[in-house]
């Protein structure tokens, strides 16, 4: 028995978790997500699948960020007609993210061809619309953790908490076929020990060959207790007041808005921090709220009766027009909104209008991926582009890494090792060029063989063997060369470039040092 896996994204990246799994004539995804990051990653897409959607049997759904299942409408688009089994928590969240990410990118190539078309440019259709990602519902099963699940006659899989999101699993595939088994388990994002809401993640032992993911490989995080998380969130709330203007939180909409709304909650009612408002400006943030109210008795950290999501300074703006009456607001409120790496959403319009005040605060409180903007800010860039338009940043910008819902290196290393013996290989997935490696060291420092930790790249293909050498594919066609993989592009480039020339003309002294420089750009470029 052969069983092949192909790494159609999270491979060399953070974004794009897809794994596509052949044997026995059968062919299987587990996980269809989204790139998300520089425009040369998220050009991919809008391409063809590096397989064929209709020959697709069935998808097993890690859980419900957007890097995981966002490309699944389009995945049905493209002729998939089987179904997808998840937990009940993630259809719940689905049922509302799906239809949002379809709408956004509506919104934006809305936007983006009306660019176009002045620049005699040919328009672009949207991955899918909202519609589509309403359809895809109809394929989306429900599965309870810890049982057997048979989606074909040579492969079953359980699904285990993760502790990373509501619904979110590590899913346990056994593979059959001619009396022999092999056992594969594929992480999803593994949560920290103690996190807010969730159990400590779980899984069995004994596999051969396990898929962990990456995301934070070799940083390590401060143990964080609720009162030290809410001791640091409490010190940038008020510090952000003292300066007079508007705490600004990019938010991913699910579970970090929650964990926020909770702990905020405690700080208002203990009087540790004041405000005059708090606005959750993101209309998929206030509806995936609702699915954690239904699943309120799952939670962990919620008082028996108490609503964990209310409070009267607690303002839920859903409309267009809610959201821009914030905007009367110069100071003295806290403004959460999606997206988390500002890439998207009603986010960017609050940035547009508090970034070039030096009173308000921006707050990064989660991972930023490579080439967002919030990853820009996170370096310190002084003028961004948003929807085309320079902004100075002269606003606070402050990071915290208290509410991440991943496992910090030491975790994922103390994870992967509980699940020896792994008889065959590791493969690491789902992180930059850098945690990768240093994941990598780390195994081979707690005693795994340097073929047994495999790092692959984006597009490549391996046999999965029961015993003998794990063997990569050979001759497989790439959409991406791996140095485009995890890096800024030329679009990022363009963009500095930009701003840069915009500076140094600012700063020349005069009109005519001003067209010194712009003589000296013009002989360069035709230059051969």
């Amino acid at each position: 028995m052969t069983t092949q896996i192909k790494f159609c994204g999270a491979a060399g990246t953070v974004t794009g978790s897809c794994y596509r799994l052949r044997v026995a004539g059968r062919q299987f995804l587990v996980d269809c997500g989204m790139f998300q990051g520089t425009k040369t990653l998220k050009e991919l897409n809008y391409g063809p699948f590096p397989f064929d959607p209709a020959e697709i049997d069935f998808v097993l759904l890690t859980h419900a960020h957007i890097d995981h299942s966002g490309v699944i409408p389009k995945l049905i688009k493209a002729g998939f007609k089987g179904p997808i089994f998840t937990t009940a928590q993630t259809r719940d969240l689905l049922s509302y993210m799906l239809p949002d990410s379809g709408y956004i990118q509506e919104v934006e190539v809305e936007r983006l061809n009306r660019r176009n078309q002045r620049r005699g440019k040919p328009a672009v259709e949207p991955i899918y619309g909202r519609k589509d990602a309403e359809d895809s519902m109809a394929q989306i099963h429900p599965v309870e953790f810890e049982e057997w699940l048979q989606p074909c006659a040579e492969v079953r899989a359980k699904f285990w908490n993760a502790g990373h999101i509501l619904g979110a699993a590590s899913i346990e595939i056994e593979i059959n076929e001619r009396d022999e088994a092999i056992r594969l388990l594929f992480s999803g994002d593994i949560g920290p020990d103690n996190k807010l809401f969730h159990g400590d993640p779980e899984a069995p032992s004994g596999f051969d060959y396990v898929f962990c993911e990456a995301t934070y490989g070799g940083r390590v995080r401060e143990d964080s207790t609720p009162e030290r998380r809410r001791r640091i969130l409490s010190t940038e709330i008020n510090d952000a007041m003292a300066a007079g203007g508007a705490l600004v939180i990019p938010s991913f909409a699910v579970e970090r808005t929650q964990e926020l709304l909770l702990d905020i909650d405690h700080l208002l009612d203990k009087e540790k921090v004041a405000c005059t408002a708090v606005f959750l400006d993101s209309p998929l943030a206030i509806r995936v709220t609702s699915v954690f109210a239904k699943y309120k008795s799952d939670l962990e950290d919620v008082e028996e009766g108490d609503h964990p999501f209310s409070n009267p300074k607690f303002h839920f703006t859903e409309t267009v027009d809610e959201s821009k009456s914030i905007a009367r607001f110069d100071g003295g409120v806290i403004i959460m909104a999606a997206s988390g790496m500002c890439d998207a959403g009603r986010i960017r319009h609050h940035l547009k209008n508090h970034l070039w005040r030096a009173q308000s605060t921006v707050l990064l409180v989660g991972y930023q991926a490579e080439g967002t903007l919030g990853c820009l800010l996170e370096k310190g860039l002084k003028t961004v582009k948003i929807q085309g338009e320079e902004i100075k940043v002269r606003a606070r910008i402050r990071s915290i890494d208290i509410y991440s819902g991943h496992a910090d290196g030491n975790g994922l290393i103390d994870w992967v090792t509980a699940r020896k013996p792994v008889r065959q290989a590791v493969f690491l997935t789902h992180g930059s060029g850098e945690s990768l490696q240093a994941m990598q060291a780390q195994l081979l420092d707690a005693g795994f063989l340097e073929d047994e930790v495999i790092v692959p790249a984006l597009d490549d293909e391996f046999e999965l063997r029961k015993s003998g050498k794990t063997v990569k594919s050979r001759g497989v066609s790439k959409r991406l060369a791996p140095d485009f993989v995890d890096k800024l592009d030329w679009h990022n480039e363009l963009a500095q470039l930009t701003l840069d020339i915009r500076s140094a003309l600012e700063h020349a002294s005069d009109s005519k040092q001003k067209s010194k420089l712009l003589l000296k750009l013009r002989q360069t470029l035709h230059k051969k």
